[in-house]
C-alpha cells in the first residue's frame, strides 16, 4: 500500500494559507468539491468520495488518530458504478457519517496542500506528504510546510473529519 504522511490543522485564515502556497510556488490544481461518505468499519477507514463534475473514487486508509503528524498507508480505487456502490456498501457497512467540503488542492513537489472548508466544521488546512524518497525526506519537507504555513501545535488536529462531526453530534453542537 502507498503510505503519506499527514498533518491537519485548523486554519485561522484561509487567505493567508492561499497566499503562503502561492509565494512558496505551489501549483494550483483546481477547486474540489468533495462528498464522503464514510462505512462504518471498525478502525480503519473506508470512504466513498465524490468529486462533483469529475470522478468517484472508493478509499481505504489505515492510521492513528495522534494529534501529530502521522504516517497513514492507503489504497484508491476509481468507481464507475458509484450509486450502486453506494447502496452496497450502505447495506454492508452502514453510513458513518458524510463529510461535505470544499477543497483548494495544491502541489508541492511530493506534497499535497488541501485548503479545506468543511461544511460543519470550518476551515483547516491538510499535508499530505507522499513517501516517495524515504521518510527522512517526507519528514522534512512536512517539517518545512509547517513552518512557512506557520502551523502552531496547538492548532493540530488528530482524527478525521468524519471525526470531528460524531464528536460534535455527541456534544449537541451543530454549525451551519
Amino acid at each position: 500500500m502507498p503510505e503519506n504522511l499527514e498533518l491537519k490543522a485548523s486554519s485561522r485564515s484561509l487567505i493567508e494559507a492561499l497566499r503562503t502556497a502561492g509565494k512558496l510556488g505551489a501549483r494550483r490544481e483546481g477547486v474540489l468539491r468533495q462528498r464522503d461518505t464514510y462505512f462504518l468499519t471498525g478502525a480503519d477507514r473506508l470512504k466513498l468520495r465524490e468529486i462533483r463534475g469529475d470522478h468517484v473514487e472508493l478509499i481505504f486508509y489505515r492510521r492513528p488518530n495522534a494529534s501529530s503528524v502521522r504516517y497513514s498507508k492507503y489504497t484508491v480505487v476509481r468507481v464507475s458504478e458509484p450509486a450502486r456502490v453506494k447502496r452496497l456498501f450502505s447495506k454492508l457497512f452502514g453510513i458513518r457519517v458524510i463529510v461535505v467540503k470544499k477543497r483548494i488542492l495544491y502541489i508541492y513537489k511530493n506534497a499535497r496542500i488541501h485548503i479545506d472548508s468543511v461544511k460543519g466544521l470550518g476551515s483547516f488546512i491538510e499535508f499530505e506528504v507522499l513517501v516517495l524518497h524515504g521518510k527522512r525526506q517526507a519528514e522534512s519537507l512536512m517539517a518545512f510546510l509547517r513552518k512557512e504555513f506557520r502551523i502552531r501545535k496547538s492548532s493540530i488536529i488528530g482524527g478525521s473529519y468524519s471525526d470531528i462531526l460524531l464528536r460534535q453530534r455527541r456534544r449537541g453542537i451543530h454549525r451551519a
